[in-house]
């Protein structure tokens, strides 16, 4: 992403995800809700190079919401706290204020209760299979299970923790269920969220680049580095 101060009140996205319209991005009701909530003049172009697939259920969308939160918050000078931030993020969406204060956490209710935490920082191999799995639809549909007794952080960690949708999505959407059964063959293939993309922890870049080796052409495939602290704290 890069930002920059318009003196017009102009707030502008002239770059970004391929037929997604600029009133329809996330990042531009961003900039919005916080120049509402503000009473801020100035406005904003913002430019967004995706490599994160859309859809994909990794958060890209929301990340970008709440950079866009951040930085416009310095660059404005609008001086609102990261609380008061992630407050507005919410109204975005349930995951954006995790983005905002950029540091790994246990969430609760719906991911609007935050406790900051240390979690081991493993490498994983991702792979979206290239079907987008409307969370609407999963949340919606009556197999799903509603009734899991609370976890505590301590046996999450222990444990491994376990997905509630995953059962529901591998059973409704097929090309899900096959990316976790080849993934299954190097690691603990396991969803993210309600999907679509799953992964599996390994605990070097070499092991988790070997895990996508004859990656099927129709998905995507990539390793990621775990993070408690983005590189969005360091950056403001």
């Amino acid at each position: 992403m890069s930002i920059d101060v318009r003196e017009d009140g102009q707030i502008r996205r002239p770059e970004g995800l391929a037929g997604l319209p600029e009133r329809d991005d996330l990042v531009v009701a961003a900039a919005r809700l916080l120049r509402t909530e503000t009473g801020a003049s100035r406005g904003a172009e913002i430019r967004i190079r995706k490599r994160v697939p859309a859809g994909a259920g990794l958060g890209g969308g929301s990340s970008d919401a709440a950079t866009t939160l951040v930085a416009l918050n310095e660059l404005w000078g609008t001086g609102l706290s990261r609380a008061e931030l992630a407050r507005l993020g919410a109204q975005l969406g349930a995951d954006v204020p995790v983005f905002v204060g950029g540091r790994a956490a246990w969430a609760e209710g719906i991911g609007d209760r935050l406790t900051p935490t240390d979690f081991p920082e493993p490498w994983y191999a991702v792979i979206y299979p290239g079907r987008a799995v409307p969370t609407t639809e999963v949340f919606a549909d009556p197999e799903l299970t509603r009734n899991s007794a609370p976890i505590t952080i301590s046996r999450f960690i222990c444990s491994g923790g376990r997905n509630d949708c995953a059962p529901l999505v591998r059973k409704k959407y097929v090309e899900v269920g096959h990316a976790m059964d080849w993934l299954g063959r190097s690691g603990e293939a396991r969803l993210t969220g309600t999907g679509a993309s799953v992964f599996a922890e390994f605990e070097d870049r070499g092991q988790a680049r070997r895990a996508l080796e004859g990656l099927p052409a129709a998905w995507q495939g990539f390793v990621a580095k775990g993070l408690n602290r983005s590189p969005l704290l360091d950056r403001t």
